[in-house]
């Protein structure tokens, strides 16, 4: 709605207070946040295109693990992304809301920090933990590619992949606002680096839900150091894109987490 008080470029902060330039990072962080609650609208929308469309080409619009399951996979995991895509469009869901929390807290007036509530305004160990818990399920219940792979195999999964980006932005802001003092509280940016670490593992759960393959990188364009840590199977460890086929603990040391 407008009101006309954001034409000099000022923005006003939860609970009142001072008003902030609008190119302030605490702006810029939680307007990051905004854009991957977007970007991942842009994933659900999509959802309802494939949904909309038919049954998935190849498959009866069968869940994961059914008829028409990718190669390999064993279906959605236990209370997580349901039957296939529909199941996977309320995960989305539930993950823009909770980012609503996210951008709260940091949007929020210092002066009133004691007012923040826990998985309302402010993010909670509950929320962390409940991402882990689905991560952890997930990766168990697909197919992990072994090397990097490129974005863009199926609609929805090219919007969870810009998503996850979004999401790493927002990360490295929060971070340099948790270096000034201005992050309320302590679970803000491991929630955002465990929910950018899902949202690549989403991404993979969509292909296989159409019963697509992630495409993989062309290693021999890679040049350096780097590409012969590749080829040797020891991925750079903050890299977004790099899947292990080991355990979930080797995942998390050489895989997509970060």
């Amino acid at each position: 709605m407008a009101t006309t008080r954001g034409d000099d470029g000022t923005t006003g902060l939860l609970f009142g207070g001072e008003r902030i330039s609008k190119d302030d990072p605490r702006a810029e962080a939680y307007g990051t946040v905004d854009e991957a609650i977007a970007a991942l609208g842009l994933a659900r929308a999509s959802i309802g295109a494939v949904g909309a469309a038919g049954a998935n080409p190849g498959t009866t619009g069968a869940a994961p693990g059914t008829t028409g399951a990718a190669p390999g996979t064993t279906g959605a995991a236990p209370g997580t992304t349901g039957a296939g895509l529909e199941g996977l469009g309320e995960l989305i869901l539930r993950f823009q809301r909770e980012l609503f929390v996210v951008g709260a807290e940091l949007a929020t007036n210092p002066a009133a920090w004691d007012r923040l509530k826990d998985g309302r305004t402010r993010t909670s160990a509950e929320m962390v933990a409940g991402v882990e818990r689905i991560l952890v399920e997930t990766e168990a219940s697909i197919q992990m590619p072994t090397e990097f792979v490129v974005p863009g195999e199926t609609q929805t999964s090219a919007a969870l992949e810009l998503a996850r980006t979004i999401l790493r932005r927002a990360e490295r802001r929060a971070v340099t606002l948790r270096h000034d003092g201005l992050v309320p509280g302590e679970f803000l940016v491991p929630y955002l680096n465990r929910l950018a670490d899902l949202i690549w593992v989403l991404a993979r759960c969509a292909e296989q839900a159409e019963s697509r393959v992630a495409t993989p990188a062309n290693i021999a364009t890679l040049r350096g150091p780097a590409a012969r840590d590749i080829v040797a199977g020891a991925a750079p460890p903050d890299h977004p894109t790099r899947a292990s086929s080991g355990s979930s603990s080797q995942r998390s040391r050489t895989g997509g987490r970060q």
